[in-house]
């Protein structure tokens, strides 16, 4: 890493009202301390709908850019996006429209079949519906994240117990064909003058979790789940995997995403990819994917951070 400017003022934001409020503070520590190591000013700060007096400081300060890592609908799906929008900031990450697209998954969806992108069949159910796609399917909630409310049902029953405990939080839910086969992911990231507009498909990740599938648990506290990266280490053919990275990039440009992403594909058992969602502010805890596949790629955390800076201003 070179020429660092190291005048530029940074705040991160980090926390926010979702479920994933934990998980933000973790990613937003290490964020913080990555871009310090960068060469950057930093402040940390949280930030909630009815408490946005971190971006008062940030004006006070004299800051140059806003790293918001928050996951979840409010923090992630548009609404302080479009805040900053609004505000005129210069931040990290997608631009509301996007982030409000992509945090809602049956939108995204429609997305994915109106350009030909393969996502496996689903229909939006109300309070008191029934399931019409064949079962195994996969019920849950159509803007959430960190697999909260997701349920795999084999079963009629499993089906019942899971819209009934889904809808006492949810008056809509997403119900999707389940796919089954190894679990992937891919990062997306800029970097100038590389590819369709800078951007780039970091290399793939299977997910091997311990549990039935990739819960909370096995995303952020256990350390039993098992990541393979690339295709040394994936039993898949090279030419599959080149596919799911041009289908990932293709679902970022589709979806108007900026600066980074990560894509969630499913392979099934005649290794056909099948895109599940797009994650405009994927974790940067210790067991995040997207970094994960960054550092694979030689880009240690600082780097990676400073690269996201370094595109939200167009350095």
């Amino acid at each position: 890493m070179s020429n660092i400017d190291t005048g530029k003022k940074v705040m991160v934001l980090a926390g926010g009202p979702d479920r994933e409020r934990q998980v933000s503070l973790n990613s937003g520590n290490n964020v913080a301390g990555a871009l310090k190591s960068a060469g950057y000013d930093v402040l940390l700060r949280d930030v909630l709908p009815d408490d946005l007096s971190a971006l008062s400081e940030f004006d006070q300060w004299g800051g140059h850019v806003i790293f918001p890592i928050l996951h979840g609908p409010w923090g992630e799906g548009g609404h302080l996006q479009h805040i900053l929008d609004e505000r005129g900031d210069i931040y990290v990450g997608c631009a509301s429209p996007a982030a409000g697209l992509c945090m809602d998954k049956h939108r995204t969806k429609m997305v994915f079949e109106r350009c030909n992108l393969p996502t496996p069949a689903s229909e939006i159910l109300c309070v008191g519906q029934n399931v019409s796609l064949d079962l195994p399917v996969v019920i849950k909630p159509i803007s959430d994240g960190s697999s909260f409310d997701l349920y795999i049902c084999q079963t009629p029953e499993e089906v019942r117990r899971a819209l009934s405990k889904i809808h006492q939080r949810q008056g809509k839910v997403l119900v999707e064909q389940y796919i089954k086969g190894p679990e992937l992911t891919v990062g997306i990231l800029g970097t100038p003058g590389y590819g369709r507009d800078g951007y780039h498909a970091l290399p793939v990740i299977q997910i091997v979790p311990a549990t039935e599938f990739y819960d909370f648990d096995a995303k952020y506290d256990r350390d039993d789940t098992e990541y393979r990266i690339g295709p040394e280490q994936i039993n898949v053919a090279a030419e599959v995997l080149e596919k799911v990275q041009w289908i990932a990039l293709q679902a970022f440009h589709e979806l108007g995403c900026r600066h980074m992403a990560r894509v969630d594909v499913m392979l099934d058992e005649q290794m056909n990819p099948w895109i599940l969602e797009v994650n405009t502010l994927p974790g940067f805890t210790s067991h995040s994917l997207l970094p994960m596949a960054a550092h694979q790629n030689g880009l240690t955390m600082p780097e990676l951070c400073d690269r996201l800076v370094r595109m939200a201003i167009g350095a």
